[in-house]
């Protein structure tokens, strides 16, 4: 069975998933340097053959996901209707995904194939008929809430999220977007079922009830 869940989101300790002020040179905003620096170690050690829990987590994006869900700020630092089509995101020519994305913004575009096997498509559907969208191009694997915050908020606001892993890192943010803004009556339905710390992060596992 399918599932659709969040991984490897990572928040500072109180709790936001970006600071203020996301540009095109901050593209998480400002007061958040490091946020994904125990992502970027893991990285380095899995493709070095290390272990631990920070590489085991970063090595189990890759399984069984057959298409991902995100916000327009997650895509791209553009605000407002398209200026041209010249954005392609901020991976490159051969983004991680390699497979079909969705993208949610109020101003679509036409979809586009990158190298790798990833396509972008933009839509301003509902969240229920996006994942419909994505679990059909999923061909039977998970699908990934990606972010940012708000995308994320969405879907646990119309109960279709399946699990969370969020990781904790060592920082403070003050101000930004929060995670688990507006979403108290959602949370309810969700129970902490894992919590394990490396050097440089903790990993939560929240599953539905």
């Amino acid at each position: 069975m399918p599932r659709v869940r969040v991984h490897n989101f990572t928040v500072t300790v109180d709790g936001f998933g970006a600071g203020v002020g996301q540009r095109l040179e901050a593209p998480f905003g400002d007061g958040v340097d490091g946020l994904h620096d125990w992502m970027f170690a893991a990285m380095e050690d899995k493709a070095n053959g290390k272990g631990g829990i920070d590489a085991g987590r970063v090595g189990a994006w890759e399984e069984g996901i057959g298409a991902t869900i995100m916000g327009r700020n997650m895509f791209g630092p553009v605000r407002g209707p398209w200026r041209d089509d010249s954005w392609k995101g901020w991976w490159g020519d051969n983004p991680p995904y390699h497979h079909d994305v969705f993208v949610h913004t109020h101003h679509p575009r036409e979809a586009f194939a990158m190298e790798g096997g990833t396509t972008f498509h933009f839509t301003d559907e509902p969240v229920e008929a996006v994942l419909e969208r994505a679990l059909e191009a999923a061909g039977g694997q998970d699908v990934i809430i990606a972010g940012g915050a708000a995308t994320i908020q969405q879907y646990l606001r119309a109960g279709l999220i399946d699990e969370l892993n969020i990781v904790v890192a060592p920082l403070l943010a003050g101000a930004g977007e929060r995670l688990f803004d507006n979403v108290t009556e959602a949370m309810r339905n969700y129970q902490v079922t894992e919590m394990v710390s490396s050097p440089a992060a903790t990993h939560v596992r929240l599953q539905r009830r």
